[in-house]
């Protein structure tokens, strides 16, 4: 009879966000295991991208010594105590071989020591009590709470009638002579669709890419999952006249006759025109979804943006059954393109907070602080230090945060680093009376105002009174009574992001001269939030 193995933690999947969790589990000295379906960890990257090239950045050489602000330019390292143990010294490109990254991540858990057990494909989860967790050996495990690492382990296939008889980019070949003077169609904008198509402008005789929607630019909208610029150079084949088309328009229905594709399309912008195109080849490049079939009807999760993602609350908790969490590109559905929680540079940051939720939630473990005497002096000064060296922030804009808490008596405040934003205002810290969160965020709102996003008009350096205006990254502090904003300052933006000269630092100070002072004044702070003037 199989023995039945239990874990306080079992986390499924040893790609980057399982490994990374499983170093936090180990360091805390948790009963954990990582069960892993291939024969390594980081398989996913043997396979993907299929042309074998990331677009996380490897930036070696950043004229900075400090390994924290140097986790700004690297989007593979996974985050630990050795700060020896970086991808640099995997690879020097820029943008890296997969091959890199997958002797990275098994290095990572050797030198760690994180437990993963190898061939160990999960079949079925179910829950009496605790999970039931069994593998295609038929071994049985059980936890009392259980992480999802998996990734997205399916394609993604929109509703167009035909599509099933369309390639996929999870298989299509990637030699382009296979490809010789035929015309093809690519369904899907994003980097693995633009990533298919450079690899056969040289071969195909004509290349469609097509979707409903225009193409997003990572460069205009600052989400790295938009189109990069390393897999954009067919659109200069578009734009002059080689041949290429660039379709926006939603696809009625796909046909096979004879070995040729026929689709039907609806125009996006020539008043509902409707035709028919007829291709050689369709690849269908639409990205992946979260395979939920391995849950029993005890324990699935419930799914959401089509499906793709499971439905999370602020803790990466299913919001259906409780102790099952996620991490890694899965947490994506808290941020969904917008921020960069569906990639390595991001998630890596998420795991870290996450994990101090768990010892918070079920080992009785406080939220790491630091208390420091609550004067605006000290407070700017703590900051202002922060920003500018902080690779979390600067990683997950907008959706990570610092957060200081002032005491009732307003003579010291704790310094929390690196908490999610929605948690805090979900969880007991956002009960508290007098607060603040400090976040670096782009004026997003500016930015897209302009119709050039390399032609932004800036804020005077001096111009502090306008520092809201600042379309470049920033700090924004803001001040919170429980759920209540107070108000909120901004940090005018610098050109070498680095917010170290008067302009930054005295505005900041007067502002907590202010709000101070209007606190003190306030006698019912217990009662009621205190007003800003």
């Amino acid at each position: 009879m199989t023995s039945i193995k239990k874990f306080d933690y079992i986390i499924i999947g040893a790609g980057p966000a399982g490994v990374q969790l499983g170093y936090f589990l180990e360091k805390s000295g948790h009963n954990y295991l990582i069960l892993e379906a291939g024969d390594s960890a980081g398989t996913f990257f043997k396979n993907y991208p299929r042309h074998k090239k990331l677009i996380s950045i490897n930036k070696v050489y950043t004229g900075y010594n400090d390994p924290e602000i140097n986790l700004r330019w690297d989007w593979n390292s996974l985050l630990s105590d050795n700060h020896e143990l970086l991808f640099k010294h995997y690879s020097r490109d820029y943008f890296p071989h997969t091959d890199a990254l997958v002797t990275y991540i098994n290095d990572f858990v050797n030198r760690f020591h994180i437990k993963v057990k190898y061939n160990s494909r999960v079949v079925k989860i179910s829950r009496n009590q605790d999970f039931i967790i069994l593998d295609q050996n038929n071994q049985i495990y059980t936890a009392s709470r259980l992480i999802i690492a998996t990734g997205f382990t399916k394609p993604y296939l929109p509703p167009i009638p035909g599509i099933e008889q369309t390639e996929n980019y999870i298989d299509v070949s990637v030699n382009p002579e296979d490809f010789a003077n035929q015309k093809v169609l690519i369904i899907g904008k994003g980097n693995s669709g633009f990533e298919t198509a450079d690899n056969l402008v040289a071969t195909a005789s004509q290349i469609h890419i097509a979707s409903p929607h225009p193409i997003s630019m990572a460069w205009k909208t600052k989400y790295v999952g938009h189109l990069r610029a390393i897999n954009n150079t067919i659109l200069d084949t578009y734009q002059l006249k080689s041949q290429n088309v660039i379709i926006d328009a939603e696809i009625n229905q796909i046909e096979k006759y004879d070995g040729k594709y026929v689709v039907t399309f609806k125009y996006g912008h020539a008043n509902g025109e409707v035709e028919e195109l007829i291709y050689d080849r369709v690849i269908t490049c639409t990205g992946f979804s979260f395979d939920a079939s391995i849950f029993d009807e005890s324990c699935r999760p419930e799914l959401t943006i089509n499906n793709r993602f499971p439905a999370q609350t602020s803790e990466w908790e299913s919001i259906n059954i409780k102790d099952l969490y996620f991490v890694g590109v899965l947490t994506h559905m808290r941020d969904f393109k917008k921020k960069q929680s569906g990639f390595i540079h991001g998630f890596r940051y998420n795991i870290r907070a996450f994990h101090q939720i768990l010892e918070y939630k079920y080992h009785n473990q406080s939220i790491p602080s630091q208390t420091i005497a609550a004067t605006p002096e000290n407070l700017t000064k703590a900051i202002l230090n922060r920003v500018n060296q902080s690779s979390a922030l600067w990683q997950q804009t907008g959706f990570l945060c610092d957060l200081i808490v002032v005491s009732e008596d307003g003579e010291t405040a704790n310094y929390y680093k690196e908490i999610p934003i929605d948690y805090i205002h979900d969880s007991h810290l956002g009960k508290n009376q007098h607060y603040y969160t400090i976040t670096l965020e782009f004026g997003l709102d500016i930015i897209f105002a302009s119709p050039d996003p390399f032609a932004v008009e800036r804020v005077h350096k001096d111009d502090v009174e306008n520092a809201r205006l600042s379309p470049g990254l920033h700090p924004i502090v803001r001040c919170y009574c429980q759920d209540k904003l107070i108000s909120e300052h901004h940090v005018i933006e610098d050109i070498a992001n680095e917010w170290i000269e008067n302009v930054h630092r005295q505005p900041l100070e007067k502002y907590f001269v202010s709000i101070f002072k209007n606190h003190k004044e306030n006698l019912q702070l217990d009662q009621e939030c205190f007003q800003y003037a």
